[in-house]
């Protein structure tokens, strides 16, 4: 039995003189270890540590300052949570009065009762019958979206889905990457004009699924969830070829946000949605990505 296989050389993909041209604005990476400037005069932050008088890296990854604020911000890592994030989470258990949540964080965050929004929407003090309720609110395994309210002592994300824009979430598909990749923006929900909507997650969880109508949107205090409900094959497509399109994008190591995957899904429709998992597929979708992006920004 014999099979054909299509094998790109490195040395054809990548364009030298463009990249020679682009290392000026490439960023330091430095490795553990690395003196990163004398101690004087500089307060050391995460991901550093002070030796022989200098501040040195305790992470591979790229140096941020900030005033007199010397910090490393590893390429690789667990989410790091801010107030006022936007998460894409999975309920892990319920407990009294609250949930417990994976937010891919190195602890597992809390959705209290109280920072839930009824469902309608009602506004009221949580009772007994409320507390009783909580499997119907969300249950085990229930995916949502939520904002970050709060940062306790040892690290412990509080969320808040006092809005009708978060809550539980239905049908779609969850995407995986690594949180540094998802761009930080006033704005993670977003209409694509393919055809889908994205809640891009600043814990590196990213939903996708189809775009919802007017009547659709609100009116059930973010509980509703109609599982039952047939999406049409042209928007099971749409979703798998945008999530196939995001991987591609966090392969290449580009950030993610509207723009770079609106211009990934164009650039990926030269393919069937299937092709996007190959390997020549995935860096011509990359590249191509970043010189328009490149081109945008000039």
């Amino acid at each position: 039995m014999s099979t054909n296989a299509a094998i790109e050389l490195a040395l054809d993909r990548v364009d030298w003189r463009d990249l020679a041209a682009q290392t000026d604005h490439q960023p330091r990476v430095y490795t553990p270890g690395e003196v990163l400037m004398p101690e004087a005069g500089f307060m050391r932050g995460h991901g550093t540590f002070v030796e022989d008088e200098n501040i040195k890296a305790s992470v591979a990854g790229v140096i941020q300052k900030v005033n007199k604020l010397i910090s490393v911000r590893p390429l690789k890592s667990r989410y790091v949570g801010e107030i006022g994030d936007v998460v894409v989470a999975r309920v892990s258990e319920v407990q009294q009065k609250r949930w417990r949540v994976d937010t891919n964080s190195r602890l597992d965050s809390i959705l209290l009762l109280s920072s839930v929004n009824l469902p309608g929407g009602e506004l009221r003090r949580r009772s007994a019958e409320d507390e009783q309720m909580m499997r119907r609110y969300l249950d085990e395994g229930d995916l949502i979206s939520a904002e970050v309210q709060n940062i306790f002592e040892e690290g412990t994300l509080s969320l808040y889905t006092r809005s009708l824009k978060y809550g539980k979430l239905s049908q779609g598909i969850l995407v995986k990457v690594f949180p540094a990749l998802v761009k930080r923006r006033k704005m993670h929900f977003h209409n694509l004009p393919c055809g889908a909507s994205v809640i891009l997650g600043n814990n590196g969880y990213i939903w996708i699924s189809p775009t919802k109508g007017q009547e659709q949107e609100g009116g059930e205090g973010g509980f509703a969830q109609n599982l039952n409900e047939h999406v049409p094959r042209g928007d099971r497509e749409v979703i798998a070829r945008l999530r196939n399109s995001i991987l591609a994008l966090a392969k290449c190591k580009l950030m993610i946000y509207d723009t770079s995957i609106q211009y990934a899904y164009e650039e990926s429709l030269r393919y069937e949605a299937h092709e996007l998992l190959q390997q020549n597929a995935i860096y011509d979708v990359g590249q191509q990505t970043q010189a328009r992006l490149r081109d945008a920004d000039e």
